[in-house]
């Protein structure tokens, strides 16, 4: 997929730009929240597009680093209060509310995109940025459709020597490491079963389950464009249950709790005991089913098979608020990640089970938290005597948003590329398929089809792309 000028051109609306650049002194960048940069030279120049709620905390976290220079910050809704913060931050960036225009006027400025919008709306500017040469970061999951994702998959290969970075956090911090190592040394072994849970209330909606209908429309607030939020997305009014948090309940923009939850809970287990794709996905429970939006309360089973030396394995997922999984005996306390990121509507409340895993061996168990928070042997007992048995754990490099500047520059690689946060995020589509059309899904592997429900197999793909938004469907 190639973008000239008048190809690129011809798919973006009229309009200025929000703003010109503006001078600021290189003091004052040093001074800005005490961060100290790095010299010219060592920065990467990066265009950030979604800049409030997570797209903000990427940012931060990237201009944390040193390692960068915000050089251009993109968003649909350039003057809602959870954009104008971040702005007002980095002044001298220019402004778009259009990623074609963004792409259009400054491709030559940039090297890198951090991405940090709907789930929906990864793929159309991941496809875009990888084709114009430009490193990726986005956020989780990679995208709302078993498709885009291996579409996206297909064009991080074509495109081997651009950084490629799913937004899991945890993936670079001592959960990833912990794991490797347990996995390496022969402590985490002949895993047969794994219970995932997410019990918060967190982004959890209200709607009731008979409606059969969208919410009515709504004005349009003046600083929105709306057409642009939708992007590929078949044509919808503009509701405000549509946007900010809530766009993740609904089936045609989100990922649901299993999207948000499991790249946090699921990712080191998927990649060190090598699940792959399942062949089987099956609603265990579905409690307010709708086809609309997600149930309240989700139980799906994942079943894996044998890799190698390694035995089948059985992934249980739990969401809800009253959804909760069996316990094993001398589970113990459940802790909360300090590092997750509060949500929008306040901070996050520790719960008496909070969102975590239990990894089920053939000799031992497993209880484990989320995002970076490390495994621990249960019961405690079992835990002390198998410690002189543990191997030293290395201490990070890098922080995820680090680890991914430092791969843009060629010093490191990426731990969470597309070659292994996609499969991990069509782990995630099967289920969502699963839950939207309430049955089982039975799944080639090698073909990469789903063999006893011919809707089911169509919506790998999905509806087409609107008109306009049809070439970022070619690599």
């Amino acid at each position: 997929m190639k973008f000239n000028n008048s190809s690129r051109r011809a798919f973006i609306r009229q309009g200025a730009l929000l703003s010109a650049a503006t001078v600021i002194a290189p003091k004052l960048l040093f001074a800005r929240d005490n961060v100290k940069l790095a010299k010219p030279g060592e920065r990467v120049n990066i265009a950030c597009i979604g800049i409030g709620n997570r797209g903000a905390e990427d940012i931060e976290a990237l201009y944390a680093t040193g390692l960068v220079n915000i050089v251009a910050l993109c968003d649909v809704d350039m003057g809602a209060p959870h954009t104008l913060k971040i702005m007002a931050k980095f002044p001298e960036a220019k402004r778009f509310q259009d990623f074609r225009q963004l792409f259009d006027k400054m491709h030559n400025e940039f090297e890198a995109v951090c991405i940090g919008v709907p789930d929906f709306a990864h793929f159309p500017i991941t496809m875009m940025a990888l084709a114009m040469g430009k490193h990726v970061y986005v956020e989780k999951p990679m995208a709302r459709t078993f498709n885009e994702v291996e579409l996206m998959m297909k064009a991080a290969k074509k495109y081997p020597k651009l950084a490629t970075q799913m937004g899991n956090q945890g993936h670079s911090e001592a959960n990833y490491f912990q794991f490797k190592a347990w996995v390496d040394a022969g402590i985490i072994k002949d895993v047969t079963a794994i219970t995932a849970h997410m019990n918060s209330a967190r982004r959890w909606h209200g709607w009731d389950p008979k409606m059969c209908t969208f919410p009515p429309p709504e004005p349009i607030p003046s600083t929105l464009d709306w057409d642009v939020w939708q992007m590929t997305t078949q044509g919808h009014s503009y509701n405000v249950n549509f946007v900010n948090g809530q766009w993740r309940c609904w089936f045609d923009f989100g990922m649901g709790a299993l999207g948000d939850w499991g790249a946090h809970i699921l990712d080191t287990a998927h990649q060190f005991l090598n699940l792959g794709l399942p062949y089987e996905v099956t609603p265990l429970k579905l409690s307010g089913h709708n086809d609309l939006f997600y149930p309240m309360d989700t139980t799906l089973s994942f079943k894996f098979p044998e890799r190698g030396h390694m035995p089948p394995v059985e992934v249980t997922w739990y969401d809800g608020v009253n959804n909760r999984p069996p316990l094993p005996p001398g589970y113990g306390v459940s802790t909360l990640d300090p590092n997750i990121p509060p949500p929008s509507t306040g901070a996050i409340k520790k719960e008496s089970l909070n969102p975590g895993k239990i990894i089920y061996s053939k000799t031992l168990t497993f209880k484990g938290g989320t995002h970076g928070s490390t495994l621990s042997i249960i019961p405690k007992e079992k835990g002390l005597e198998m410690a002189s048995k543990l191997p030293v754990v290395p201490v990070s490099p890098s922080n995820h948003h680090k680890n991914f500047l430092l791969a843009c520059k060629g010093e490191e690689q990426t731990r969470s590329p597309f070659a292994i946060a996609g499969p991990l995020s069509q782990v995630f589509c099967l289920g969502v398929l699963a839950q939207w059309l309430g049955t089982k899904i039975e799944f080639d592997r090698d073909k990469k089809i789903i063999t006893n429900d011919k809707r089911a197999n169509e919506l790998l793909i999905g509806p087409p792309p609107r008109k306009g938004w049809e070439q970022y469907y070619k690599v």
